[in-house]
């Protein structure tokens, strides 16, 4: 089961965040009091790893705007503040079809509502009740009669009432009375919900608050325990590492075998620091250490009776160790993270992560590091959602997974007081507000100025190979007479239609020092990319084209401004094709019939070429065109 949209309403500084949809990796960013907490809060309330389902209080979290209203009905009204909508992968459409029969489904997606007032959750599940009733009466292999007697239901209650009229029920009406007594309530409806239900994942919540303690009393804790009292989250994380180590608190207060505790928790602390150090650039030289020793009459209580087991922290280039606890938080945070989540991990495999503000303590690369652990080591088996305004937790490369998250304020002329509209979602990545925008530009500006070279006038193109065909193209212009490019203009690549707009936004735009123009390629699904580039402010008039502009087709590429018979010389004397490997026009716009894009074709060509053919890459062309042909040959101008 995946998650794949989500609305929160009603819940602190949310009214309504509309629907956003969520991806395997979900990056809410935004300003300090933006919401994003409360996005992560309610979504966990629905599905919580330990706690009851659906607890939200309406005294706590109901927006107190709105709070007197929402009271004023002594009927206690449900309210609702968390949807989501979840995909019903194969395994369980199989476990439906098992129980229901064929075609019982009538969607892949499932949704779920819990709010204030709730006795629960509500579902919208899709099965055809009328489908299931029918599929269920032909499993019993009624007669004419007996089918007769039960008329046409639509619905379980219909259904459960027909068997329950018939004066002499035959063995299979009473077959049939017997499968629909088993679902809860005798309803279809139900049976499926608690089948779908099973196979939900859990919010697993982690703030970067959640620090382990440096050291807990084996005692004060199993009299925490026994007394029901709430034990600090420090203590409990504690408590999760010592789980993870394979003992308990019982077992270190009963043992009399110092060592064979030691050993464990050691192996325990070995492996979590194995894990940090493969993503934890920050300091090699740290040893994470278990102590078990006897309180001393001086220490501060409860740590001056009974066992006493402290973690401790080693540095071989200092040659010392301090208390967990007084490490650097970053430090403490990241090692009290991985405990949490293989604890979790090894009681409920099937969860959602979701991390708040994760790392706001670690230095930048360190956050770099964070996000590669996310990427690398999470996101093969879990979905992961998580709130920064930290430009090194952007997934700069992944700016399809961010989410802008907002408390919008609306100003309306003539008025002196805003119209307060609660926290918003959006998946357009360009906000208004400069302030929310400032860790997606932060982000931006690093990933882009390690790799490009922006000019006073800049050219942003697809990639580097559009850079050598334009140059090449430009020069045959010249030969022949006509205007090329303006040697003022640097061409840059961007990486893509995606990333265009962000650069435009971090370096140029209307309000920019740098005079911007765009030349992008064109394939199925760009077009209102396109245009929406187009009608946008943030660059000039005549500033924005496509390949597609030029070329007169839906689609095209920087290669499609040549002629077929040019191109295909190009590739066949690029790659050195021979014999039967020779591409020519009729072949080339033979292929891959889906699209009109050449390099489409030419991509779909050559994965069918003999293993001893070069590979094809967009690039090897261009630099072959640039350093082998005469461009004044190769262009087809018009």
């Amino acid at each position: 089961m995946k998650l794949i949209k989500v609305q929160i309403k009603n819940f602190r500084s949310i009214e309504d965040t509309e629907i956003f949809t969520i991806g395997d990796l979900t990056c809410l960013v935004g300003k300090n009091e933006a919401g994003k907490t409360a996005i992560l809060k309610a979504l966990e309330a629905q599905f919580p790893v330990a706690k009851p389902l659906a607890s939200y209080d309406l005294t706590r979290d109901y927006p107190r705007r709105f709070y007197a209203e929402a009271i004023r009905d002594e009927a206690e009204p449900e309210i609702d503040v968390c949807t989501t909508w979840w995909d019903i992968d194969e395994k369980t459409k199989k476990l439906l079809e098992t129980e229901f029969g064929s075609e019982c489904c009538t969607s892949n997606s499932v949704r779920v509502t819990s709010g204030y007032n709730y006795s629960g959750t509500h579902w919208i599940v899709p099965i055809d009740e009328k489908k299931v009733i029918n599929n269920l009466i032909a499993s019993m292999k009624m007669n004419a009669a007996e089918k007769s007697a039960l008329g046409n239901p639509e619905k379980s209650s219909a259904l459960k009432a027909a068997l329950a009229v018939i004066a002499e029920p035959t063995e299979k009406h009473q077959a049939l009375t017997t499968k629909l007594s088993a679902y809860r309530k005798s309803e279809i409806n139900l049976k499926a919900i608690d089948i779908i239900s099973s196979k939900v994942p859990k919010f697993f919540y982690a703030s970067h608050y959640d620090r382990m303690s440096g050291q807990i009393s084996v005692e004060n804790q199993a009299k925490l325990h026994s007394a029901g009292a709430e034990i600090p989250k420090g203590d409990e994380i504690f408590e999760s590492f010592l789980s993870l180590a394979g003992t308990s608190l019982e077992e270190l207060k009963d043992s009399r075998k110092l060592e064979d505790l030691k050993a464990k928790c050691e192996a325990a602390s070995n492996n979590i620091t194995e894990q940090i150090f493969k993503y934890w650039s920050q300091n090699d030289a740290l040893d994470v250490q278990i102590d078990i020793s006897p309180g001393k009459p001086d220490d501060p209580t409860p740590f001056n009776t009974g066992t006493v087991v402290s973690a401790r922290v080693y540095n071989s280039h200092h040659k010392a160790s301090v208390l967990f606890s007084e490490r650097s938080a970053g430090f403490v945070w990241f090692f009290s993270f991985l405990v949490q989540f293989a604890t979790i991990k090894s009681g409920l495999g099937n969860i959602i992560v979701l991390l708040d503000e994760p790392g706001l303590t670690l230095h930048g690369k360190a956050q770099a590091d964070l996000l590669r652990y996310i990427e690398d080591e999470l996101l093969s088996k879990h979905q992961v959602i998580f709130t920064t305004h930290s430009p090194f937790l952007v997934p700069s490369d992944r700016l399809n997974d961010v989410r802008i998250v907002e408390d919008q304020l609306i100003y309306s002329e003539g008025s002196r007081r805003p119209l307060v509209k609660g926290t918003k979602v959006s998946e357009e990545v360009l906000s208004k507000d400069r302030d929310t925008l400032f860790p997606l530009q932060g982000a931006m500006g690093y990933d882009i100025c390690q790799s490009l070279f922006v000019g006073k006038h800049t050219l942003l193109v697809e990639g580097p190979s559009d850079i050598l065909y334009l140059q090449a193209l430009s020069h045959s212009l010249r030969k022949k007479g006509k205007v090329g490019l303006d040697p003022r203009w640097t061409l840059c690549p961007s990486g893509g239609i995606d990333k265009i707009q962000p650069f435009i936004s971090l370096f140029g735009g209307k309000a920019g020092k740098i005079d911007i123009a765009v030349l992008t390629d064109q394939g199925k699904g760009d077009k209102s990319k396109i245009e929406r580039l187009k009608r946008s402010e943030l660059l000039n008039a005549g500033r924005a084209y496509s390949i597609a502009d030029f070329t007169s087709a839906d689609e095209g590429d920087i290669e499609d401004l040549f002629d077929p018979k040019i191109y295909v010389d190009i590739l066949n004397q690029c790659f050195e094709l021979k014999e039967d490997n020779i591409i020519t026009v009729s072949k080339l716009m033979s292929a891959d019939e889906t699209t009109t894009r050449m390099v489409k074709k030419a991509e779909a060509i050559f994965r069918l070429m003999p293993v001893h053919v070069r590979e094809f890459d967009h690039f090897a062309p261009s630099m072959w065109l640039l350093q082998s042909i005469p461009p004044a040959k190769c262009i087809n101008y018009q």
